[in-house]
């Protein structure tokens, strides 16, 4: 799990502090790092040996995807289920089917932030939910998913101008940092996406905000207002939610991103910058507050 704490921006963000590279740099990895505990069960439902096989262990990152992460869990339960009645793996937790298209952060921060951990979640070949889940076939599938939200925010943040202008190597090298969990091949193509500054600034903040159970929430929204203030998350909520801010419903939500709660005063701009997923979109997550009983 991420620790929040360590973060700078929880000390300095709102007391007009800077950045040095070395700081920045150090932010950029530990959100790589953060990981989730995950528990693979076979549905009991489709075991065909006779015999529950055991769960499958895994820690995964928060920011990729199930299918690139589930290939040994796949190994594994295949060895159980009916040959010759069986579908495309497909994962759910408490009833709820899992979008593989959303980043595993997101899948954790909207439905096992909390849960024990590790995070428990059935393994399905059969009855696969259409109207629900998108198919997957492939890794290609995956990347082709990818690039095209990697080009959605570009186009937001600056025309589409940066990852235009790209080779396809960098694209190539750009994904098969990602997949393979590297960061410094990754970064050394994103930072250019990244860049805010000068004609590059960026022009809108490429954001989407779920709640379980609604469709996620995107609009425009610039990191600046015409009088040069840095908007905030606060102003983001307003502007993409305000619903929410216009009732006491935030005092009882959680807005989380990767898997933590910034301050509702820190500049959007620089979350977009330290704390989006690697396809540059900012996920944030509108979870009920939960209390804890003493």
């Amino acid at each position: 799990m991420i620790n929040f704490r360590s973060l700078w921006f929880q000390v300095n963000i709102t007391r007009g502090g800077r950045l040095t590279m070395a700081d920045d740099r150090e932010i950029l990895r530990e959100i790589w790092e953060g990981k989730v505990p995950v528990c693979f069960q076979l549905a009991q439902e489709e075991v065909y040996t006779g015999e529950q096989p055991d769960p499958f262990f895994l820690l995964v990152p928060r920011l990729s995807y199930f299918p690139l992460v589930t290939d040994k869990v796949l190994r594994h339960m295949m060895k159980h289920v009916d040959p010759e009645h069986h579908g495309e793996m497909w994962l759910e937790f408490d009833g709820q089917p899992l979008k593989w298209h959303y980043p595993i952060g997101v899948l954790f921060d909207l439905y096992g932030m909390s849960t024990d951990l590790p995070w428990k979640l059935t393994v399905h070949f059969q009855n696969f939910p259409e109207e629900e889940l998108l198919r997957c076939s492939s890794k290609e599938v995956v990347q082709s998913h990818f690039i095209s939200v990697v080009k959605e925010a570009d186009a937001l943040k600056h025309r589409g101008q940066v990852i235009n202008s790209m080779q396809k190597k960098d694209h190539s090298t750009l994904w098969a940092g990602f997949m393979n969990d590297k960061f410094d091949q990754f970064w050394s193509v994103n930072k250019r996406l990244m860049e805010n500054s000068g004609e590059k600034a960026f022009m809108f903040v490429p954001f989407r905000i779920y709640r379980a159970d609604q469709i996620p929430v995107q609009k425009l929204f610039k990191p600046c207002a015409d009088s040069g203030e840095s908007l905030t998350l606060r102003h983001l909520l307003k502007t993409a939610v305000p619903e929410l801010m216009e009732t006491d419903a935030l005092i009882s939500s959680r807005v989380l991103i990767q898997g933590i709660e910034p301050p509702l005063d820190t500049p959007v701009c620089w979350l977009s910058e330290h704390l989006s997923y690697p396809d540059n979109f900012l996920h944030i997550c509108l979870m009920p507050r939960v209390e804890v009983e003493s």
